[in-house]
C-alpha cells in the first residue's frame, strides 16, 4: 500500500528530525559558552572568593549576560590562567583545596597522564586537531597558551570521563605554527568536589571556577571602569555590584583543570599553567 508506506516514511523522518533537534539542544546547553542555569558545586565555602549558594546561581546565557559579555570574560579567564595572573586570593577564582595524597591517588593521576599522552600524541601536529574539530579560541589575541577546544568533547565530559579525550588542547605559538604543551578537562559547574576528585585527584590536581563577576549595565558599558568590573575588576560581591549599577553573576563557565603531561613532576604536570624555569 503506497500511501501507507509514504505515511510511515514521513513519520520516521519526522521522528529523526525531532530526535536530532533534541540532541543539538542538549549539546548546545553543555558547550562552553552555552550554560545551563541553576547549577553549582555542592562542597563550596561561603567566602568572598567562593561560589554562591544555589538560590543565587546565575548564568551567562540568562538575561543580563550577552555574547559580548561572554567573549570578554572568556578572554579575561584565559588571561587569569596564564603565568603571573592568578593566586589563591583572586577575588574571581575559586580553587579546590589540596588534599592529603594517597598511593591510590598517585596511581590514578599517573593513569590519567599516561592515557592523555597517548590520546593527544597525534595532535602535536595542530592541523590534525583542527581537522578533528578543535577550534582555536581567540587566535588573533596574543596569548602564552592557546586553547583549541572541542565542544563535542566538552559535552561528553559532562557525563563521562576519558583521560585521552580532553575538552581543550593547550598550545604555545611558534614562528611556524603551534607546539602542543598540555590539555584541559572540564566539568559542569554543578559538579561536586567529590565528582572532581574521581577524575583528577584533588590531592594532585587543583580544579578552579571563575566566580563573583560584576558586569556593567549595557548603557554604561562603553564608559565603564574596568578596574571595577569584569573578571579582573575589584567588585566581587552582590552588594557592591548593585551599588555600582552592575549585573552580578556568582559563577560563570564550569570547572576546569589543566594538565601538562610532558612535564617531569606531578606538581608541574597538574599546574595552573606551564612551568617555566
Amino acid at each position: 500500500m503506497p500511501a501507507r508506506s509514504q505515511l510511515i516514511q514521513l513519520a520516521t523522518k519526522f521522528s529523526i528530525l525531532v530526535g536530532a533537534l533534541f540532541v543539538v539542544t542538549v549539546l548546545l546547553a553543555a558547550m562552553p559558552g552555552h550554560h545551563t542555569p541553576g547549577v553549582q558545586p555542592q562542597e563550596s565555602q561561603q567566602s568572598p572568593t567562593s561560589p554562591a549558594p544555589q538560590s543565587q546561581r546565575m548564568d551567562p546565557n540568562m538575561p543580563g549576560m550577552d555574547m559580548d559579555d561572554a567573549k570578554a570574560n572568556e578572554a579575561h579567564a584565559v588571561h587569569d590562567m596564564t603565568p603571573g595572573h592568578h593566586n589563591a586570593q583572586n577575588l574571581h577564582m575559586y580553587m579546590t583545596a589540596m588534599r592529603p595524597q594517597t598511593p591510590e591517588d598517585a596511581a590514578r593521576a599517573q593513569e590519567v597522564i599516561t592515557q592523555l599522552r597517548a590520546g593527544i600524541e597525534k595532535y602535536k601536529d595542530h592541523h590534525v586537531a583542527l581537522n578533528d574539530g578543535y577550534k582555536i579560541f581567540l587566535p588573533n589575541l596574543p596569548q602564552p597558551e592557546y586553547h583549541f577546544t572541542s565542544y563535542v568533547n566538552g559535552f561528553l565530559e559532562a557525563f563521562t570521563f576519558d583521560p585521552s579525550r580532553p575538552t581543550s588542547l593547550l598550545y604555545k605559538k611558534t614562528f611556524n605554527g603551534y607546539e602542543l604543551v598540555g590539555a584541559m578537562y572540564t566539568m559542569p559547574k554543578r559538579a561536586t568536589e567529590h565528582q572532581l576528585n574521581t577524575r583528577s585527584p584533588l590531592s594532585v590536581a587543583t580544579w578552579h571556577l571563575h566566580t563573583n563577576l560584576c558586569m556593567p549595565s549595557r548603557d554604561q558599558r562603553r564608559n565603564a571602569d574596568w578596574n571595577k568590573f569584569g573578571l579582573r575588576g575589584s567588585i566581587a560581591t552582590q552588594e557592591a555590584c548593585d551599588a555600582a549599577g552592575g549585573r552580578f553573576h556568582p559563577v560563570i563557565f564550569g570547572w576546569m583543570v589543566h594538565v601538562y603531561p610532558y612535564e617531569d613532576s606531578p606538581d608541574k604536570i597538574f599546574a595552573m599553567h606551564q612551568h617555566h624555569d
